[in-house]
C-alpha cells in the first residue's frame, strides 16, 4: 500500500478530491441561476462528444465521456486538499 506524506493516505486523498470535485459541480449547478454566482459554473467541457458504439450482433456496448470541470469544482478540490492537509 502506497503511503504519501507523513503516513498519510493516498486513498483518503483520492476520495476527498473526489467528494472535492462532486460537490464543487453540485453547488456551481445549483448557483448557476442565481444573480451574482453565476461565475461559479464557468468552465470547459470535454470528452467524447459522440459516444463510440460497438455492435457485434446479439449485444450492443455503449463507450462515452464527458467531463465539465467549472470555476466551483475548481474551488472544491482546493478545499479538499486543505482538508486533507488539515488531518
Amino acid at each position: 500500500m502506497s503511503r504519501i506524506g507523513m503516513g498519510k493516505n493516498a486513498w483518503a486523498l483520492f476520495l476527498l478530491l473526489l467528494a472535492g470535485i462532486v460537490l464543487g459541480g453540485f453547488i456551481g449547478n445549483l448557483v448557476a441561476g442565481i444573480p451574482g454566482f453565476g461565475w461559479l459554473n464557468y468552465g470547459q467541457s470535454f470528452g467524447l462528444t459522440s459516444p463510440v458504439v460497438f455492435d457485434i450482433g446479439i449485444m450492443v456496448i455503449t463507450f462515452g465521456l464527458s467531463i465539465h470541470i467549472s470555476i466551483a469544482s475548481i474551488i472544491g478540490v482546493l478545499i479538499a486538499i486543505l482538508v486533507y492537509r488539515l488531518i
